[in-house]
């Protein structure tokens, strides 16, 4: 498929598209400058969707506790031995952080919760065969990638956080940005955005009210994709004899730079989340899925734990119930 944008700047740790062409990039990208990000070892490089298209392709796999869910993952194609992403980088290197796109197949329509920068004709038909795309809801500037052209793509609106704006790096000639402004927007009847905060001011996640349940029944329990606005660690999933401080999630400014969030900022996460009602979390990454009934109990296990730990031991998070 022939991408309007197929020959502009992409950063390739990062995934961010730049309104510059190829031939000749930004000096750097702003998203890895940021302490929040990096520029690896090799220093600042760049690609392009058609460059990229040579090495990269996504692979879609259906979530195996429900089956409304398809997660969107790039990985790299046999060519990519011989056509690497970039020289300085070994054939295995993926476009982008990683992450993990989300599509949502609801009865009012499909969403798209995060975004990965690859885009190939595969993944689009594959959408497009599930009845296209209502909306995609991103949940911070990590994660914005190449979104204009996702959206250009399917027609659709872009759901941005306004907070955040000074991180675009491409003017949106279509219109198809939303920026959010308020605490909560629906953007499909039981379908939220709630703003977060934390590790951007902006950062997003996403409350589904399954009207019906990955198991059949007529209700839903609730689920919350919540990318890296919370992070589920790996004791999040052995329950059998927890020791006391045994925590299920981290709350973090930075993750590749392992700078923590304070105390405040992770009571502020939990009132944006207190509300709502779920027992399920998806992650921003492959493997981050977790399912209990006291899951939200958890979340705020977790956040105690974790001021406690870093020594706040007078904060109002600490005096927070469910």
């Amino acid at each position: 498929m022939n991408f309007e944008s197929a020959d502009l700047a992409i950063c390739i740790t990062c995934g961010t598209q730049y309104d510059a062409p190829l031939s000749s990039p930004p000096k750097s990208c702003r998203i890895c400058d940021d302490p929040r990000q990096y520029v690896p070892p090799q220093g600042q490089s760049w690609t392009s969707l058609r460059l990229a298209s040579l090495s990269q392709r996504n692979t879609l796999t259906a979530s195996p506790t429900n089956p409304h869910l398809t997660y969107i993952t790039t990985t790299t194609s046999p060519s990519a031995s011989s056509n690497p992403l970039h020289p300085s980088f070994p054939p295995t290197k993926t476009l982008g952080i990683g992450e993990r796109a989300i599509l949502i197949q609801t009865p009012h329509g499909n969403i798209l919760w995060d975004l990965i920068a690859f885009l190939d004709e595969p993944t689009i038909d594959f959408i497009r065969k599930k009845g296209g795309l209502k909306a995609i809801v991103i949940s911070h500037p990590h994660f914005w990638s190449t979104h204009l052209e996702w959206a250009r793509v399917f027609a659709c609106p872009v759901y941005l956080n306004k907070r955040d704006e000074q991180w675009l790096c491409r003017e949106d000639r279509y219109g198809v940005r939303r920026m959010v402004e308020s605490e909560t927007v629906e953007i499909v009847p039981g379908v939220t955005a709630i703003r977060v905060g934390g590790h951007f001011d902006g950062s997003m996640v996403l409350h589904w009210k399954e009207e019906e349940g990955a198991d059949g029944k007529e209700e839903g329990e609730g689920i919350l994709f919540h990318a890296d606005s919370i992070m589920v660690v790996p004791s999040a999933y052995y329950h059998a004899d927890r020791l006391p401080g045994t925590t299920s999630y981290s709350f973090m400014w930075s993750y590749p730079n392992m700078i923590p969030l304070a105390p405040d900022q992770i009571h502020g996460i939990w009132k944006s989340l207190k509300p709502f009602h779920f027992t399920t979390t998806y992650g921003g990454f492959m493997g981050q899925d977790n399912r209990r009934p006291d899951l939200k109990a958890h979340i705020l296990e977790s956040m105690k734990i974790f001021v406690r730990t870093a020594g706040h031991g007078d904060v109002a998070i600490l005096q927070e119930t469910l």
